[in-house]
This record gives structure tokens, sequence and C-alpha cells, in this order.
């Protein structure tokens, strides 16, 4: 008996770490991180986040449905870091760190700005890990088509003037959100 429960023991173990493996390296491959970063003047923002690729498919609309709630990326719940308090669209966000989630739609985009961090992106039946009482913020912005296409998403965080614009490219999708200083 004692036999049994030590191998039974050791093949959870290998099981385990092979789900390990397959969710947070193995995915890694398709969708890579990278980090967006404006660092000036004692502000710091910063977007960590996972890069799909497009390969083909219908992005907006197909794989990313319209007006459901999307991670923003692949693999993890994209994180938004900011060391001082911000005015996103004219309304107040707090210095600190958020999950970035989005949900698209086929002229505008609703950006939310939610105070749980650190979590996979989706749960085990595939849908947005995201508990909705913990969005701080929800702004509103234009989607914009354009003719270049993007192959795989893009985050960057470009200054205009004193303020900033996070913008989000993937597909023909182009999608900006106003950020300034208080």
């Amino acid at each position: 008996m004692k036999r049994f429960l030590i191998v039974t023991g050791v093949l959870f173990l290998i099981i385990l770490a092979v789900l390990a493996y397959v969710r947070f390296y193995y995915t890694k491959t398709f969708s890579p991180e990278a980090t967006a970063e404006y660092n000036k003047n004692g502000k710091y923002l910063s977007v960590f986040y996972n890069r799909p690729s497009k390969k083909g498919r219908v992005i907006f609309g197909e794989l990313v449905p319209y007006d459901t709630i999307w991670r923003t990326g692949a693999n993890e719940a994209t994180m938004f870091r900011t060391n001082t308090d911000l005015m996103i669209k004219g309304q107040p966000l707090k210095e600190g760190v958020y999950s970035l989630w989005t949900i698209p739609g086929e002229q505008t985009w609703k950006v939310i700005f939610n105070s749980e961090s650190g979590q996979w992106g989706v749960d085990f039946d595939g849908e947005a890990n995201r508990d909705p009482a913990k969005d701080v913020l929800t702004v509103e912005v234009p989607s914009l088509t354009h003719s270049k296409e993007f192959e795989q998403f893009t985050i960057s965080i470009e200054q205009v003037g004193e303020d900033v614009e996070l913008i989000l490219l993937w597909d023909k999708t182009i999608v900006v959100v106003p950020i300034s200083f208080p």
C-alpha cells in the first residue's frame, strides 16, 4: 500500500509539472512576452503583455469576438503599471498596478483597468478571468481601420506633446487611449 501511494504521488507530481510547463512555458513560444514602457521626468508607465500572431486568421469579430471581454493579448492578463496618478480620457486613475482588459467593438472599444493583477487571462472554461467588481475605470475609445496589416499584436506608449497615448495594434485595427498627467 505504501509503495502504491508513493508511485501515485510521483505520477501526480509529474503530471502537474507537465501541465505547468505547457501552461507557462510552451504557450509562450506562440505568443512571446513584451513590455511597452514610458519613462520621462520621473513618470513611469509600463504594459506587460503577450503578443499573439495573426497567422492568416480573421482576428476581430472571429478569433476575438466583438462585444466580449478580451484579456488584451494572450496567456496572462495584460498588466498596466504606473508610478503616478493619471487621467485616462479625462477620468482619474490612481498610481498602481492593474490588469488591462478590452471589449472590442466594430466602431469603438471599451478599455478596462481592473485592480486585480497577476492572474492568467482565461479560466479553465476559456472565459475571461476577470472579476468585474474590481473594475476601477472603463473608457470608450474609437477603433480605427488601417490599410497596413499588423501580423503580431503590439502595444506601445507614445508621447504626444505633454501627454502620452496607449496604442493597441493588430490586424488592421488601431486603438488609441489618450493619457495625460494631472
